[in-house]
């Protein structure tokens, strides 16, 4: 049997979250020490995952598993990836690392104000991440649709902790005001999320009983499914699959989020420390557009289809609304939460545009974005510690005294708003170009975006890191080492991939390839205009058809 490569970079990262739990309370320097060396083996297997993956082989899956599980309702354990999966999987392990180590002192004042030696706020947060991570990447390799159901809600429990128990504390109230916005944000995170699950459920269900009624046995196997489909053995009413098709959208969209099912976001963002919120919308979040890609397109091909012009309309209003509320925000970490809700805008309309374009630059979105992202909101969290509060108007003339500080942020917001060289600049020229071939005029409209990312991202830049120094600023120290190492990776990771992106969409192409061919969707040819003669003469039908074929 040859090695279970998949289960193991799952396996990693779990055993990590128990290993670092189980530590002594007086141990919290270990336990740190420990979640990051689990932290880089789970990057180190996801890089041979990388490694040994062959983009355009034969079959859509490779790396596969399969294991009889429950046999009794169809479940198997199995696992497989595309070139899509590889590349969030890659972006899940590279970002945990600098999420620990950018977190590395946020429990300790947990640690220093609860002195009792059964609470071990760091052993607890470091194994929360890790459990997150894990969780994660098995719902980026699953191919069976009950066990991505399964870890897809058991994450919501590890961020639910993290968001209510070690949430920011540089809001400007008194600690009992903190906890109970943080107690609030964690539960609204949860609801949605849970009611979004819930519905998915259902849908699970009822995909189970198509199957079991009209091939004999009920399976969850999403190959078996996409085979069956494709040979005729299994044809789906219409009004049935619409239905399934809903509840499962409904999870997804919660999760990525998409308007008007966002609204848990900026909350959860805002009162949760910075490290946490980088894990919530550049790393979960990103299970939810990646479901659309993998269940709901090949799942249901004719739904997805009947439901894309209302798709596209509610991706539009997330990317023009997500973008219009961050110009209007007056705290930091809310902005750029507002701001990934306009990106995520962007993602699901590369990914219901149906075209090669659109899907590769959604996925290559959802991987930049995490990058970006993490940029910028973790070196958002170093300037929040530093000056005890979130709001823009506290700050002013950082550049003068942090200068570090302010260049990484700068590049950070520039890579934000997707200027030419940086990453997120090749994913959203795709997604516009993917769409704009297809639906013209939402393609037009979704351009608005980039002269309001543009707005935000300046108007904050100026506002916080030029002008007068002020009083409260004057003190404030550059970026350490330890910072520096979290930061300048993923700058560089931002201009590499914006100069020269092959890697990426070498890896992902084929996978968008097989995606709209289960949906049988093919790229809109370009419109051809056939001249007239020189001279006035102008050529008969049969002509002019020849050259246009020609031209094609």
């Amino acid at each position: 049997m040859s090695f279970p490569l998949l289960t193991v970079t799952a396996a990693v990262p779990a055993v990590g979250a128990i290993a670092t739990a189980a530590l002594p309370a007086a141990r919290r320097t270990a336990a740190k020490w420990l979640a990051l060396l689990f932290s880089l083996a789970t990057l180190a297997l996801a890089l041979l995952i990388a490694f040994r993956f062959r983009p355009g082989a034969t079959g859509p899956y490779q790396l596969t598993e399969s294991h009889t599980w429950i046999p009794d309702f169809g479940v198997r354990y199995e696992l497989g990836v595309d070139g899509i999966a590889v590349a969030l999987i890659a972006l899940t392990a590279l970002l945990i690392p600098f999420v620990i180590l950018a977190g590395w002192h946020d429990a300790d004042v947990l640690e220093d104000t609860r002195p009792n030696r059964r609470w071990r706020p760091t052993q607890g947060f470091f194994a929360l991440i890790l459990a997150v991570e894990a969780m994660v990447v098995i719902s980026f390799e699953a191919t069976d649709v009950f066990l991505f159901y399964i870890f897809f809600e058991a994450m919501l429990i590890p961020m639910y902790f993290l968001i209510g128990g070690f949430g920011d504390r540089a809001g400007g109230h008194s600690e009992e005001q903190a906890a109970a916005q943080r107690s609030r944000a964690a539960v609204k995170f949860l609801l949605y999320n849970l009611a979004g699950g819930l519905i998915m459920l259902a849908a699970v269900i009822g995909l189970y009983a198509v199957t079991a009624d009209q091939l004999g046995t009920g399976t969850f196997s999403l190959q078996q499914i996409v085979e069956a489909r494709a040979a005729g053995k299994l044809d789906i009413a219409t009004g049935t699959e619409r239905l399934l098709f809903l509840g499962f959208f409904f999870a997804f969209a919660v999760k990525a989020p998409l308007w008007p099912l966002h609204t848990w976001l900026p909350g959860a963002m805002g009162e949760s420390t910075a490290p946490v919120a980088v894990l919530i919308t550049a790393v979960v979040d990103k299970v939810g557009t990646f479901a659309m890609l993998r269940f709901c397109l090949q799942l249901f091909p004719q739904a997805s289809s009947w439901a894309t012009p209302v798709i596209l309309v509610l991706a539009l209003i997330s990317v023009l609304y997500g973008a219009l509320l961050a110009v209007a925000q007056r705290d930091i970490k809310r902005l750029i939460a507002y701001a990934s809700i306009s990106h995520f805008g962007f993602i699901v309309l590369g990914i219901f545009a149906m075209t090669s374009q659109g899907q590769s630059g959604a996925t290559l979105y959802m991987v930049n974005h995490g990058i970006s992202t993490a940029a910028l909101m973790l070196v958002a969290g170093f300037l929040i510690s530093r000056r005890g509060s979130r709001l823009i108007a506290d700050y002013g003339g950082v550049q003068k005294v942090a200068p570090v500080l302010a260049g990484t942020f700068l590049v950070g917001g520039l890579a934000t708003l997707s200027l030419p060289g940086l990453a997120p600049f090749v994913s959203e020229f795709l997604v516009l170009v993917g769409t704009f071939s297809r639906y013209p005029a939402i393609g037009v409209i979704a351009t608005v975006a980039i002269v309001l990312a543009a707005l935000y991202v300046l108007v904050l830049y100026q506002r916080t890191m030029t002008g007068p120094v002020r009083a409260e600023v004057r003190t404030m120290p550059d970026l350490r080492v330890r910072e520096l190492v979290v930061v300048a990776p993923l700058i560089a990771l931002l201009i590499f991939l914006g100069v020269y992106p092959k890697p990426l969409t070498d890896l992902v192409n084929p996978a968008v390839g097989h995606t709209l061919s289960v949906v049988d969707k093919k790229d809109p040819q370009p419109a051809v205009q056939v001249d007239a003669v020189p001279g006035g003469d102008r050529r008969g039908p049969a002509v002019r058809d020849q050259d246009v074929e020609a031209a094609k």
